[in-house]
């Protein structure tokens, strides 16, 4: 038996039916899915498709078992089985991968955390290690060295763009897009009947996007595993599913699935359905604001021949040993009312710089300077500045929206920034209603969908007013219509003289923004090329 038939072997594709199924997350008057009626046989492949806040990351935890339960507050209807029993009693029977990716790395090294899931289904050792292997081949993660005493076959020779990391390589040290491949790894892993992806691609490079879709397709084709993955983007996926399934929020009519068929027939018969429920449906480009045209503005930071990293210092007796940088030799200028675009490569340190050009991380080497008009009298180190004097400068939107939320409320979030300035709350409302956040006001930020996660971390920021707006993967989570608001909004603010800088992979978002674009090459080639005119 060859290794694709014991993988084939070991999976029984899993079975979903749902039957006016719902759910309300505690503290929510309304629900995020309601009347759900759906059927997902064994090894069937679907893809989930909906506007942003339709529910469709809300069924993939249900599906998971890891929604909760009644005892939180929160509230069920209906019927949701897996292979005829609840999903929280079949809990290992499914694999989920989150919007999220940080949420799911469990353990420090590379290596362990893909044979986390293997170990707790009680996998036998050497059979674990064999699937990590192949798993990290599979999703470019490719692993460089067995573990001490560990058997099995040596994994295959990866895909292309692979990054050769060790098993030991330190969890922390990965970025966003690889900590998505991470968390597809230990996915892949387990072998599970059921594989549930959200957004699985969504701050990964071209090549990465490729990549895992291709590594998902292997997985599916050896075990024939049953699939649901939630993607705005309809082309990554449309030739390896069976199935488009369309969600929209609840209706008059209680019905949750607003489409349901094969995928070119869906996109063909439902085309103008699908755009104006904020589907990214291929070949639909949804239009934005046209800039103003602009001559140079004001320099306001400026980053010289700069190497990060967001490692500390270390002692070592008498000596300090400086961290060894992600990136280096970046040169770059933040003007008013003109956008810089930073692309690049997963791990080439692009959130890392531009966590460094906010004033969050101290540099290596080089230096970021604030010129007098930006500073203010604060000084010309932005790292410097205290909390205050930096969120009316620079405001930041991190990869991750929870890593900024402070509160337990939309609202409270919004005010929590002004009302530490002693003003801007003046800007709340505006932002509540041209961000689509009106009517979440009282509900809790971590109950969100990533999309609103998403609009709620760039409003926070905007409310305190900041001159440069720093934002790493804006458009992550957003359906068509409101990535075009989002847009359309922040060319407002560069045609206003925001500056506004963005670690993005969206060339769409980059070419509405227009202005230069900083590329980081690979983290090991340390090369960084600036061009005027973003793609």
């Amino acid at each position: 038996m060859t290794a694709s038939d014991a993988g084939a072997a070991e999976v029984r594709p899993a079975a979903v039916s749902a039957r006016g199924w719902g759910w309300r997350h505690a503290g929510r008057s309304a629900p995020a899915v309601q009347g759900l009626d759906l059927e997902i046989g064994p090894g069937e492949r679907v893809l989930l498709l909906g506007p942003s806040g339709a529910g469709k990351s809300t069924l993939l935890h249900a599906l998971a078992g890891v929604l909760g339960d009644e005892a939180d507050d929160a509230d069920e209807t209906g019927s949701l089985l897996i292979d005829g029993v609840a999903p929280r009693a079949r809990r290992g029977r499914s694999g989920l991968m989150q919007q999220d990716p940080e949420t799911q790395v469990v353990l420090s090294r590379l290596g362990d955390d893909v044979a986390f899931g293997a170990e707790n289904l009680a996998v036998p050792r050497d059979e674990i290690w064999r699937r990590v292997h192949e798993a990290l081949d599979d999703v470019g993660l490719r692993s460089a060295a067995r573990p001490p005493g560990a058997a099995g076959t040596p994994g295959s020779t990866g895909a292309q763009g692979s990054t050769g990391l060790e098993l030991d390589h330190p969890t922390s040290a990965l970025s966003g897009g690889q900590k998505q491949r991470l968390a597809l790894a230990g996915i892949l892993a387990m072998r599970p009947g059921l594989i549930l992806l959200d957004e699985p691609t969504a701050n990964l490079d071209p090549a990465g996007v490729l990549e895992v879709r291709d590594a998902v397709g292997r997985c599916l084709d050896k075990t024939g595993a049953t699939l649901v993955v939630v993607e705005h983007r309809v082309s990554v996926w449309k030739d390896l599913v069976d199935r488009i399934v369309v969600l929209q929020p609840g209706s008059a009519n209680g019905s949750a699935v607003l489409l349901d068929g094969p995928p070119d027939q869906v996109l063909a018969e439902a085309r103008e359905m699908l755009i104006g429920a904020g589907v990214w449906v291929p070949g639909y480009l949804p239009a934005t604001r046209s800039r103003a045209t602009a001559g140079s503005g004001d320099l306001l930071l400026a980053a010289e021949n700069l190497a990060v990293s967001r490692e500390r210092p270390r002692r070592r007796g008498f000596r300090t040993i400086p961290p060894v940088p992600v990136q280096e030799g970046v040169t770059a200028q933040v003007r008013a009312g003109q956008a810089l675009t930073v692309t690049g490569p997963n791990g080439a340190g692009k959130s890392t710089f531009a966590l460094t050009l906010a004033g969050l991380l101290t540099p290596v080497r080089g230096t970021v300077s604030a010129t007098v008009d930006l500073s203010a009298g604060a000084g010309i180190d932005p790292f410097k500045w205290k909390a205050n004097q930096l969120i009316s400068r620079i405001g930041t939107v991190f990869q991750e929206p929870e890593h900024q939320f402070v509160t337990g409320r939309v609202l409270d979030e919004l005010m929590f920034g002004p009302r530490h300035l002693g003003h801007g709350e003046e800007r709340v409302d505006d932002l509540l209603e041209r961000l689509r956040l009106t009517h979440l006001v009282d509900a809790n930020p971590y109950t969100l969908s990533g999309g609103e996660k998403r609009r709620l971390s760039v409003a926070t920021v905007l409310a305190a007013h900041p001159r440069v707006l720093v934002l790493d993967e804006p458009t992550f989570g957003q359906d068509a219509n409101t990535w075009a608001e989002l847009a359309s909004f922040l060319s407002e603010l560069l045609d206003a003289g925001t500056a506004v800088v963005s670690v993005t992979h969206d060339q769409e978002f980059s070419a509405v923004l227009g202005g230069t674009e900083l590329h980081l090459g690979p983290a090991s080639l340390g090369e960084a090329r600036l061009e005027a005119g973003a793609p």
